[in-house]
């Protein structure tokens, strides 16, 4: 009766879990002795029950994609950050220092610290090793300055909006500067506190009533009324 994932390993729906006499329990179905996942999630085995713990919040991540993650801990060789994923991130000291890394002379801490929140790139991952990242690209690397919210990463591409039409309209209308990391991680950067508070508003708005039609232009309404009302209380 063989398995073919390991207990707490990511499966998406319609992966083949296991095979034989197990009995199918949450988030799973079984047809012709073969027992499939229903959702993203990790496997969990209990006796013969085979079970799928949904990830409702958590990101998946996929090669190529910009995400924002925070320092959890330094290594020998390098960085392990949290990017709101079921497995942390690895980013290698080879990748960030220029010329050749020394483990016994690098600091890595005066480079990246724990608790540091870093713009990067997903350039590997699979299912039997952690995401791989870089920060060798324009944009990327230490976050300096700005605000970070959290939103749930599947409503990042409501926010981005169709031809990214709603996070054109947010940025356009506060006048901030947005990067919206895909697992969730939003990193708004304004001319003031009160411009950076504008656009996170918009922000949640659109994720609470991500369903909804016509939200663009509520948006848009929805800010030029704030500011108009901000201009006369000035």
């Amino acid at each position: 009766m063989p398995i073919f994932y390991e207990k707490r390993q990511l499966v998406t729906p319609g992966d083949l879990i296991a095979e034989g006499k197990y009995i199918a329990g949450e988030n799973t179905f079984k047809d012709n002795e073969k027992l499939y996942a229903t959702r993203v999630g990790l496997v969990e085995y209990k006796e013969r029950q085979v079970s799928v713990v949904a990830l409702k919040a958590f990101y998946i991540p996929k090669v190529g994609d910009t995400i924002i993650g925070k320092v959890a801990e330094i290594t020998i060789g390098g960085w392990i950050l949290d990017i709101k994923a079921p497995y942390p991130a690895v980013l290698r000291a080879s990748d960030v220092i220029e010329r050749s890394y020394r483990p016994q002379k690098d600091e890595l801490s005066s480079i990246f610290d724990i608790g540091d929140l870093i713009i990067a790139k997903i350039v590997s991952y699979d299912r039997t090793r952690d995401p791989l990242l870089t920060v060798r690209e324009p944009g990327l690397g230490k976050i300096t300055h700005g605000q970070i919210i959290e939103v749930t990463p599947t409503k990042i591409p409501r926010i981005i909006g169709r031809k990214g039409s709603m996070i054109s309209t947010i940025k356009r209308e506060t006048g901030c500067q947005i990067l919206l990391g895909l697992n969730g991680i939003v990193l708004i950067s304004g001319k003031n506190l009160e411009n950076e508070q504008l656009a996170v508003m918009a922000i949640r708005k659109v994720e609470d009533e991500s369903h909804t039609s016509g939200l663009t232009d509520r948006i848009t309404e929805l800010l030029q009324k704030e500011k108009e009302g901000k201009i006369r209380n000035a």
